[in-house]
């Protein structure tokens, strides 16, 4: 097999925690240039909780200032400590470290999987990575002998901006319809803003099937649209929401990535592209090679379909295929009922994987 060499393309590796790091290991096998055709430099971060507490969250910053250089980076899940003078979570600095302002969460069928209510078609959540309910600041105050809490709140038009325009890159890319919206009729002010910036997008991409609906009949209407491909455009908070529930309405979150996209000057096209498998670490699966590797070869293959090279869009597309065809075969891991392995079901993958890029596209 003839192997090419994307000299300019690197992703950066970002290792991490317990499982996390196992089953970004069984990523890296799936991307090997053996199996796929294609090399990239890789370029390898420690975000392990000890190396992040050895360096003072320095890897971190040096992490996310490699990644706003290449453009392109793979992360394996990371232990939170609880101890709030401990270093933390490396997403949020990484979010701010490279313009992070969207989130791209999508729930898909899962072969031999049932789905609840009728769940078919993909649905992606679009969301702000930053801003809004979170880091918002709090206060209470005493009155009259009774209590009150406050919280301020923002959001800017540059995030509004991106996460509109990509919710419908990314519906035309999959052929999906733009559903859902901000409650703009009570806060027309600050929700008002994100549908101004919706209704935009709208127009520049007339090719796109757009659907406005408030966020509350977004989740009344949800199942009734179940068998059509939505792309749902969200504030931080509600997107959140959304997330934890479309990914389980597909019977398991097993089956969908998460990406990270970060925007420079131009608000509408990605400069960093992260992505990373949706759930945790999973310290009781540590070591027995039992814990399922799909999210995260997923999240490989999503990464490497944003690569500008048509080469990167078919061998994405072809690992997402191999993975479901291992799927049909009745080869998946326990916890979708099946016995194979974390390794039995990665070598089923790359089996499919080199047949499919073997045959002339």
């Amino acid at each position: 097999m003839e192997t090419y060499a994307l000299s300019v393309t690197t992703i950066v590796v970002l290792r991490g925690d317990q499982t996390g790091q196992e089953l970004l290991d069984e990523a890296l096998r799936v991307m090997h240039p053996d199996v796929i055709g294609v090399e990239f430099e890789l370029q390898t971060f420690d975000l392990s909780l000890a190396h992040r507490r050895e360096t003072a969250n320095a890897v971190v910053i040096e992490a996310a200032e490699a990644m706003r250089v290449a453009g392109f980076g793979l992360k394996a899940a990371t232990v939170t400590p609880t101890d709030r003078s401990d270093v933390g979570s490396p997403n949020a600095l990484l979010r701010e470290r490279v313009g992070g302002r969207v989130i791209l969460r999508t729930g898909r069928r899962i072969p031999g999987v049932a789905g609840i209510a009728g769940v078919s078609a993909p649905i992606s959540i679009v969301r702000m990575a930053v801003d809004d309910a979170y880091n918002a600041k709090e206060w209470r105050e005493q009155s009259d002998g009774d209590e009150f809490a406050y919280r301020t709140e923002h959001i800017s038009r540059a995030t509004c901006k991106a996460v509109a325009e990509f919710a419908f890159m990314h519906a035309a890319r999959t052929r999906a319809r733009v559903f859902g919206g901000p409650k703009f009729t009570v806060s027309r002010v600050y929700e008002g803003m994100f549908k101004e910036e919706l209704d935009a997008a709208a127009e520049r991409h007339p090719e796109v099937e757009y659907e406005p609906q408030l966020i509350d009949a977004t989740y009344a209407l949800l199942f009734s649209r179940a068998g059509d491909a939505l792309v749902i455009p969200a504030l931080n908070r509600d997107g959140d929401c959304l997330s934890d529930l479309v990914l389980p309405l597909f019977g398991s979150i097993a089956g969908a990535e998460s990406l990270l996209l970060g925007f420079g000057d131009d608000a509408l096209v990605p400069s960093v592209v992260m992505a990373e498998a949706p759930h945790g670490t999973a310290p009781s699966l540590e070591g027995k090679n039992v814990a399922n590797p799909m999210a995260m070869i997923l999240a490989a293959a999503a990464l490497i379909g944003f690569v500008s090279d048509a080469r990167c869009r078919r061998t994405s597309a072809v690992i997402r295929g191999a993975l479901f065809e291992t799927l049909r075969a009745g080869i998946s891991t326990s916890d979708l009922g099946g016995q194979a392995s974390t390794t039995d079901f990665t070598d089923a993958v790359i089996e499919r994987v080199r047949t499919a890029i073997a045959t002339p596209a």
